[in-house]
C-alpha cells in the first residue's frame, strides 16, 4: 500500500529534481511533478523522458508560477488532483519543491505517518499569532487586491496598496472562513485534501484567494481548518527564513546541522551541494531512529545567524552596500581615551601617559596634515595609512578600524579644535569613548608661538568657536561617552586629582597612586596674553578666570571639582 504520495513543484535544477524523484519512487512513494510553465518545452520534454522509466512518476497540468501569486496554489491543486485520481491507496500527500531534500529514509516517514493516519501536518495560524509577516501586510493581504507582481512591478504594487489604503477599500472575506497563514510545505491526509478540492464553495474560495497576496501561504492553511479532523500546526519540512523573509539556503557545510534537526525534508538546498545530496539520497539503510522532527534544536544557531547579520560584532559595520546607521552592535570594538588640551598644557604628556598606563598613545590622529600614529609610524595595524586624504575619506571607518585592529590594547589619542572635526559627534555618541577636555588649552601654543598679534587674535577666535561647538555636542542628551571637562584655570589649580581620576578610569596596570606628574608648560605672562586678546575685541571665555597680575601656579589643593557629563 502506497501510504504516502509526494507532490514536487519544480522550476529550476531539473537534474537534482530527477534525483530526488527517483529517491521518493525507490522508497515506494508515487510522485506527481508540476513543472513551471515558464520552463521551455524542450527542457521539459527532456526532463519527462528522463523519468519515463518510472511508472509511478507522473506529471500534472502546468501553470506559470511566480512568487506571491496564485499560480503556485493552482499548481498544487493540479498536482494534488492528479495524485489523488491515480493513486487511491495514498493516505497522506506530502507537498515539496524541486529544491527540497529528504533527510531521513522514506520508510521512516511512512512509519511516522502510518501511526498518525488522521493527522494533517500544516502550519496554520491567524495573522495576529504569527511574527514572520514581512512588508507591513498582515490582515491587509486578505482585504486588498494585489493584481500586480511584487517582484516585477514593485512601484505599481506599492502605489495600488497605498491607493486602497487611502480610499479605505476592503474586500469581503467569504463567509465561514477565518484567514490563516503558515508554511506552504504541508502534509495533508487524503480526506482533508479531497474535501478542500471537492468543496462546493471552492469556486468562491478560489476567486477570493486569487487576489490575496502570497496565497500559497494561506489557501490550504485556511481551508484545512474547515475540513480537518486533527491539525498539528507545524510542517515536517525544515525551512528557515532570515529577517527579510528570504529562505536560508543550505550548503555542504550544513550537513551535521541538517542531521541534528531530525526533520524528514529540508529546503532550500543549493543545487551544487554534492555532499548533501550524496549523504542523504544514498542513506538507504537509515539511521534506525524514530525521533520526532525537532527543528527547534537548531533554532538557536539560526537566531545567532540573524543577530550576526543584523547587528554584527561590536565594532564591525555590517557588510552591505550601504550600512544602516543604528544597526551596529556597538560602535567600536573596545574602550579608548581622547584627550583635548593636555598635550598643549603639558610638554611631555604623551610620554608620561605611556609610563603611567601601559597604553598606546598617539598624537593628533585627525591632524590636518596626517594621522599622528604612536612612535611616528606611518602605517598601523590593519594597513591603516597616516595619509590625511585616505583617513578623511571616511573618518568614522578609520577610527572603527583602528580600534578593531588593535583590540585588546587600549588606544589613547589627542584631539583639538585645530583637528578635522567631523569625527567629534561620532566619538561623543560612542559608549566606549572616554573624553577628557581642558577647555581653552589651545591658547597655550598660540601664546608661545610669537606670531603677529592680529593674526593670533583671528586664529584664537576661530579655535574658540570650534571648541565651543565640540563642547556643546559633548553636553548633548544624546551623548553616550564618558566625559570630563575642566576649564584650564580650574585644572591647573590642582592637576594631580583630575590626572589620577583619568588614570583610574583607564585602568593603569603599573601604579595605584600617581607619584609623578607631567611637566607643565611655563605659563608666565599667559594672563596678560588673554587680557590682550580681550583688548583686541576677542573674548577668551573657555579658559576660565585668569588674573592679569599673577601668573597661574599649580598647587596640590583642589578648590573646584570637575563635572561629569553622562
Amino acid at each position: 500500500m502506497n501510504s504516502v504520495g509526494v507532490i514536487m513543484l519544480v522550476h529550476t535544477a531539473l537534474g537534482r529534481a530527477e534525483q530526488v524523484a527517483r529517491h521518493w519512487a525507490a522508497g515506494g512513494c508515487p510522485v506527481v511533478i508540476h513543472v513551471d510553465r515558464k520552463v521551455d518545452r524542450r527542457t521539459y520534454n527532456t526532463f519527462v523522458k528522463a523519468l519515463s522509466d518510472l511508472p509511478d512518476v507522473r506529471f500534472s497540468h502546468r501553470h506559470a508560477c511566480e512568487w506571491g501569486t496564485w499560480g503556485i496554489v493552482a499548481a498544487s491543486q493540479a498536482a494534488a488532483e492528479t495524485l489523488l485520481g491515480h493513486y487511491p491507496d495514498v493516505r497522506h500527500v506530502y507537498l515539496s519543491s524541486g529544491s527540497c531534500l529528504p533527510l531521513r529514509p522514506v520508510a521512516e516517514l511512512k512509519t511516522y505517518l502510518d501511526a498518525r493516519p488522521d493527522t494533517d501536518f500544516i502550519e496554520s495560524a491567524t495573522t495576529a499569532d504569527v511574527p514572520w509577516t514581512v512588508g507591513g501586510l498582515d490582515m491587509e493581504r486578505f482585504t486588498m487586491r494585489f493584481p500586480f507582481s511584487w517582484k516585477r512591478h514593485r512601484p505599481l504594487f506599492d502605489a495600488y496598496v497605498n491607493l486602497q489604503r487611502k480610499l479605505g477599500f476592503k474586500r469581503r472575506i467569504p463567509n465561514g472562513i477565518t484567514p490563516h497563514m503558515g508554511s506552504q510545505w504541508w502534509c495533508l491526509t487524503r480526506r482533508t485534501l479531497t474535501a478542500i478540492l471537492m468543496d462546493t464553495d471552492r469556486p468562491e474560495y478560489d476567486e477570493y484567494f486569487q487576489k490575496v497576496w502570497i496565497p500559497d501561504e494561506s489557501y490550504f492553511q485556511t481551508l484545512a481548518r474547515l475540513h480537518s479532523k486533527r491539525i498539528e500546526s507545524r510542517s515536517l519540512t525544515l525551512s528557515k527564513f532570515d529577517f527579510q523573509g528570504k529562505p536560508h539556503i543550505f550548503y555542504d557545510d550544513h550537513l551535521q546541522l541538517l542531521r541534528r534537526s531530525d526533520c524528514f525534508v529540508a529546503r532550500k538546498i543549493w543545487p551544487h551541494a554534492d555532499r548533501l545530496y550524496e549523504a542523504f539520497l544514498t542513506d538507504a539503510d537509515g539511521r534506525g531512529k524514530m525521533a520526532e522532527p525537532q527543528p527547534g534544536k537548531i533554532d538557536r544557531i539560526f537566531a545567532k545567524a540573524v543577530e550576526r547579520r543584523t547587528r554584527g560584532r561590536p565594532g564591525l559595520i555590517m557588510q552591505s552596500r550601504k550600512p544602516n546607521e543604528g544597526w551596529e552592535n556597538g560602535v567600536t570594538a573596545g574602550r579608548y581615551s581622547v584627550f583635548q588640551g593636555f598635550a598643549d598644557l603639558f610638554e611631555d604628556f604623551n610620554d608620561w601617559l605611556v609610563r603611567a598606563t601601559d597604553t598606546r598613545v598617539h598624537g593628533h590622529l585627525f591632524a590636518p596634515e596626517r594621522a599622528e600614529f604612536a612612535d611616528g609610524q606611518t602605517v598601523m595595524s590593519g594597513a591603516l595609512s597616516d595619509v590625511a586624504s585616505v583617513r578623511d575619506y571616511d573618518p568614522q571607518a578609520f577610527l572603527i578600524n583602528l580600534i578593531w585592529n588593535t583590540r585588546g590594547e587600549r588606544q589613547c589619542w589627542q584631539f583639538g579644535p585645530a583637528d578635522k572635526q567631523p569625527i567629534g559627534w561620532f566619538i561623543a555618541k560612542d559608549p566606549n569613548a572616554q573624553i577628557s577636555v581642558i577647555s581653552g588649552a589651545w591658547a597655550v601654543p598660540l601664546f608661545r608661538s610669537g606670531k603677529d598679534f592680529a593674526e593670533l587674535r583671528k586664529e584664537a577666535a576661530q579655535l574658540q568657536k570650534v571648541e565651543a561647538e565640540f563642547l556643546n555636542s559633548l553636553r548633548s542628551p544624546y551623548t553616550k561617552a564618558r566625559i570630563r571637562i575642566w576649564t584650564m584655570a580650574e585644572f591647573i589649580e590642582s592637576p594631580m586629582e583630575p590626572l589620577q581620576t583619568i588614570i583610574d578610569e583607564i585602568g593603569s596596570k603599573r601604579i595605584t597612586r600617581l607619584t609623578e606628574a607631567p611637566r607643565m608648560t611655563d605659563l608666565k605672562g599667559f594672563g596678560q596674553f588673554l587680557q590682550n586678546l580681550k583688548n583686541q575685541g576677542m573674548h577668551p571665555y573657555l579658559m576660565g578666570d585668569f588674573p592679569i597680575d599673577q601668573d597661574p601656579v599649580p598647587t596640590n589643593t583642589l578648590t573646584r571639582k570637575p563635572y561629569l557629563v553622562r
